[in-house]
């Protein structure tokens, strides 16, 4: 799923410390129907996510999709702390000029458990997102959908960081390098595919799942996103940028430019330029 298209809606946060006063139960047997972070900092306990169980420990994030039947049991002797955050969003696109909005039940493409390398990073965005939550301050829906965005970012970095030594994910990145040292060329999965020594449907998967696009639909994108750069310089015109992006059709490249930009390549250069 490609975060990009996401726009958000915050239901509410949550966070306890372990000296908290007040009688909390100990254990919790639930199904939600919107998705939710749940971020421990410390304290004992365990927690069954679709009948497997896992031991609560600081530094252990939980992802909770909506549907999914989970429970919690939690140490007395050792009270946890927590910040969470429960959300629901649809997916939003703006193509040909308009926009799209698809509500969807699908998930985030990440793991129910894991334990995060950089606590401190994932810990500060909760506690400002939590504070925000709880200031009510003007603005404060706005604010905290940003900072649960920025979580997610940190989130796929930490996993991110933990799966390098993944051969699979390395040859995804060899792929990208590879469109942007060609970036006026052209690109066959058959070719990718060999390259990296995958299948081309293993490749094309694999590929969507790590970057949200398409093979051909990446590589298109680097290219769009250069010729916008291309255009704001003002140096070129609109055909010497398509010939120097590998389109030996200037009205194809136009014709992509406005399916993937919502605009004419002129009327970003009006529209960027003149400011019209």
């Amino acid at each position: 799923m490609n975060i990009n298209h996401l726009f958000f809606h915050i239901h509410y946060c949550n966070s306890r410390k372990a000296n908290d006063s007040g009688r909390h139960s100990t254990k919790i047997s639930r199904t939600l129907n919107h998705h939710e972070f749940l971020f421990f900092t410390g304290g004992r306990g365990r927690i069954a996510i679709e009948k497997k169980s896992y031991v609560i420990k600081a530094g252990m994030l939980f992802y909770i999709a909506p549907g999914v039947h989970h429970s919690i049991e939690l140490d007395q002797a050792e009270p946890v702390s927590f910040q969470s955050v429960h959300f629901s969003f649809a997916s939003v696109f703006f193509t040909d000029n308009k926009w799209t909005i698809k509500e969807n039940a699908s998930v985030l493409s990440l793991q129910h458990a894991g334990e995060i390398k950089d606590y401190y990073l994932i810990e500060d965005l909760f506690k400002k997102m939590v504070e925000c939550w709880d200031a009510k301050q003007p603005g404060y829906e706005f604010i905290t959908k940003t900072l649960l965005q920025q979580l997610i970012i940190a989130i796929a970095h930490d996993r991110k960081k933990q799966n390098k030594n993944d051969a699979t994910f390395l040859k995804v990145d060899q792929i990208i390098n590879y469109m942007h040292q060609n970036i006026a060329g052209h690109v066959r999965l058959t070719d990718l595919s060999e390259m990296v020594q995958l299948s081309p449907a293993y490749l094309s998967r694999t590929f969507k799942d790590r970057t949200g696009y398409s093979v051909i639909g990446y590589f298109n994108k680097i290219k769009m996103d250069k010729a916008k750069e291309l255009i704001v310089e003002g140096n070129k015109k609109i055909n010497e940028i398509a010939h120097g992006l590998g389109f030996a059709d200037e009205f194809y490249f136009s014709r992509l430019f406005k399916k993937m930009e919502g605009i004419s390549p002129s009327e970003f250069y009006d529209k960027n330029v003149h400011g019209l």
